[in-house]
């Protein structure tokens, strides 16, 4: 039997499928605190030049709180005429102040020696809304005030990484197996960068945490929805999306309550140990063990699903006739990246699709990176960006099955390309807010249906490659959002005029891509290479509404979707 035909036998998403994917999706919410931790990790302090000489004094003679205290300090050692966020401010000193004894009211204008110096010993940093982060820790401010930046980049690079060798891996040696690696590899990391002792430790091991949180990610979605049957995976996809959710809201609340940066680390990795409660529970993939030729040990796993699920199986599960067609089907030719160049409509679409996966991940990654600069309190700022990507996802569902895979993709990636455009004008504070959460959106929802969007178009033989590509194409811009966001120092609203118009850009370009609603799919290149061009071609075979229950029938999509997770390719 077909497994997609074994899984209608035991159920599509019984009870031993769910404990399965619910525990997996566990791996959601802990991969999205690690993902967006840098934003509290390095949250930003206001700084200025240490003056040893008056680190002793508590200003407690002239009845002075600590914070006037420190303000009288900083209007000492500085001249009057500079804002707290300029440079000057932040970066130099008088330099005869290292030779005065502090007062309130001290002018150093009123002795000779007025010209200014960098900061010699160190900086004096605001703790009123953190008490540490990375930025106090390894000084990085002035000279040094890029490099936060700097280590959210290499991050990414880590994700990339993490993407091409875990998938490859569980290729060779299991899903199973590779998971308790990236887990092992995840928990450790995440323990060594709390007690990092510089910033170059650090930075490396936020790279190889990474890589692990993103294996961690991709096998888990694997794992749990190929034992999921065909007309519920879709659904089941969305619902490890909604998971990372509930990490991003997580992390604000645990970001809230806990203000020391290292503290905050070990806090959002003691939960991956939970995983490891429930590891000898998980069962190996059986689609890579059938495809392996392991059929007695996918059988021993299907046997016990069935018994959990309290169903008959058929004997034989597995024929003679099934063995030979997996073993005929692995020794096939293999379709690479170069098919989809080959052809002019392939070509074109594979551009598309790579440039509207580079955007979402550019702008989903940038607006919630940026979540400090609303002008609002950035813990309610930021759980509310978690929270508005509830409402996203159950929307995109609903909505590319009544108005289709491209009319919804545009809707939702123009509109959140308007409202990044529209906070350039709005006030600081909670009409941005509340215009920045609509273009995030938009934007969490078109990132869920690009995937789908992009699975359905391919045709099955470079669908795989296809949407690995795609994926790439993806964590390059990754890396490049962090960098993008340091274009505010040039112009304000320069990164969120970047996302706004490449937004619109990518909505627009997603109306030269052919409908897939209600479409019989590409299964061959030629079929690909002319799908969307000779409608009377493709005709539709079956009620538009509900496309993926239809093709669970027909086959097409999940044919396409076991090669998929099989390679490893399946990455969010």
């Amino acid at each position: 039997m077909k497994f997609d035909a074994i899984l209608g036998e035991i159920g599509e998403f019984g009870l031993y499928q769910k404990l399965v994917y619910y525990a997996l999706c566990i791996n959601g919410a802990t991969v999205a605190c690690h993902m967006l931790a840098q934003v509290f990790l390095a949250g930003h302090m206001s700084h200025s030049c240490k003056v040893s000489a008056w680190d002793n004094e508590d200003c407690s003679r002239w009845d002075y709180t600590a914070e006037q205290c420190m303000e009288a300090k900083h209007n000492a050692s500085v001249p009057f005429n500079y804002t707290k966020e300029d440079n000057m401010f932040q970066c130099y000193k008088y330099g005869i102040v290292d030779e005065l004894d502090f007062h309130p009211g001290l002018d150093p204008e009123n002795y000779n020696n007025t010209d200014l110096i960098r900061c010699n010993q160190g900086w004096v940093y605001d703790k009123s809304q953190y008490k540490s982060s990375i930025i106090s820790e390894f000084d990085l401010v002035c000279s040094h005030k890029d490099r936060d930046s700097l280590a959210q980049s290499l991050f990414f690079v880590g994700v990339l990484i993490g993407s091409v060798v875990f998938g490859g891996l569980s290729d060779i040696y299991g899903r199973r197996k590779i998971l308790f690696v990236a887990l092992l590899v995840q928990s450790v990391s995440g323990l060594a960068i709390a007690f990092s002792p510089s910033y170059w430790f650090y930075t490396i091991f936020r790279m190889i945490l990474a890589s692990a949180n993103m294996g961690v990610f991709l096998l888990s979605f694997i794992i749990g929805t190929e034992f999921v049957g065909p007309s519920k995976r879709v659904i089941a996809g969305i619902v490890i999306m909604i998971f990372f959710s509930i990490g991003y809201m997580l992390l604000a609340l645990f970001a809230y309550f806990i203000r020391e940066w290292w503290i905050l680390q070990l806090a959002i990795t003691a939960p991956i140990f939970i995983m490891f409660a429930f590891f000898p529970f998980l069962p190996e993939s059986v689609r890579w063990l059938i495809s392996k030729g392991r059929t007695e040990e996918a059988t021993r796993i299907i046997k016990k699903a069935a018994d959990v699920n309290k169903a008959k199986l058929p004997e034989p599960i597995f024929t003679p006739e099934d063995i030979k067609e997996q073993e005929a089907a692995a020794t096939g030719r293999q379709a690479t990246a170069i098919d989809l160049f080959r052809t002019p409509n392939l070509r074109i679409r594979t551009l598309n699709l790579m440039f509207n996966w580079f955007v979402n991940t550019l702008v989903y990654y940038g607006l919630s990176l940026s979540t400090s600069d609303l002008g609002v309190n950035v813990y309610i700022a930021f759980f509310i960006s978690g929270a508005v990507e509830f409402p996203a996802y159950i929307s995109c569902i609903f909505a590319i099955e009544y108005f289709g895979r491209k009319w919804s993709m545009f809707g939702y990636m123009v509109g959140g390309g308007i409202a990044c455009l529209c906070t350039i004008f709005t006030p600081i504070g909670a009409w941005r807010t509340t215009v920045a959460m609509i273009g995030k959106f938009g934007i969490s929802a078109s990132f869920a249906i690009v995937y789908i969007y992009s699975a359905e178009l391919f045709p099955t033989p470079v669908r795989s490659v296809g949407v690995g590509i795609c994926s790439m194409s993806a964590r390059i811009a990754g890396i490049l959002a962090p960098i993008i966001l340091l274009l505010d120092d040039t112009w304000e609203p320069f990164p969120v005029l970047i996302f706004g118009v490449m937004s619109i850009a990518a909505g627009l370009l997603v109306l030269f891509l052919p409908e897939t609603r209600g479409e019989q799919l590409p299964e061959t290149l030629e079929e690909g290479e002319m799908f969307g061009t000779k409608p009377k071609e493709y005709e539709v075979k079956t009620e538009p509404r509900f496309q993926y229950k239809n093709d669970a029938n027909s086959g097409v999509i999940n044919q396409a979707f076991d090669q998929e997770i099989e390679q490893g390719k399946v990455i969010s």
